[in-house]
């Protein structure tokens, strides 16, 4: 299912970035781009997950080693994602929604050591998610749609859908 979400994936970042296109053979190269090879690797990575789980192992490996980010193989995440700045990201989360933009330094993942990623554990993210820059979710907390977690925010609590905006009101 992952890999279907790439197409996704793409159109999301070509629309954000105001390029007019068309899927054609030269659409390949936006997966050549520092914002997509790691959604590009990660996609590829939790396909192999539970199939071939050392492939998905390599995978994540190479996502580590090229962009400093660490995504969980197991995680779940929607399509149309953006990773703005990869740097120093650590995604633990259960699961991530449609959409959703990811800045520097963000980490997802459990309020204590946890090496066997339990659900429960974990934070849940809903659809058109923005996480800023330096944003910390930890615990089994759930983000709901639309919200917006700031730059450097800590969140230990749930918090509800946010009103819809138009992304001009972002």
């Amino acid at each position: 299912m992952s890999l279907k979400f790439l197409k996704d994936d793409i159109t999301r970042l070509k629309l954000e970035g105001n390029r007019s296109f068309s899927f054609t053979g030269l659409s390949f190269i936006y997966l050549l781009s520092p914002r997509m090879l790691p959604v590009f690797l990660f996609r590829l990575s939790h396909y192999s997950h539970k199939k071939v789980p050392i492939v998905s192992k390599v995978f994540s490996l190479i996502n580590f080693v090229l962009f400093g980010i660490e995504i969980n193989s197991s995680c779940k995440i929607g399509p149309g994602l953006i990773i703005a700045h990869t740097s120093g990201s650590v995604i633990g989360a259960r699961s991530i929604g449609a959409r959703c933009i990811i800045f520097q330094n963000v980490t997802l993942g459990a309020k204590y050591l946890d090496m066997n990623t339990t659900d429960n554990s974990r934070p849940s993210i809903g659809d058109d998610v923005i996480l800023g820059a330096g944003a910390k979710v930890l615990g089994g907390v759930s983000i709901g749609n639309g919200c917006l977690v700031g730059a450097n925010v800590v969140v230990l609590r749930d918090m509800a859908d946010a009103e819809r905006l138009t992304p001009d009101e972002r």
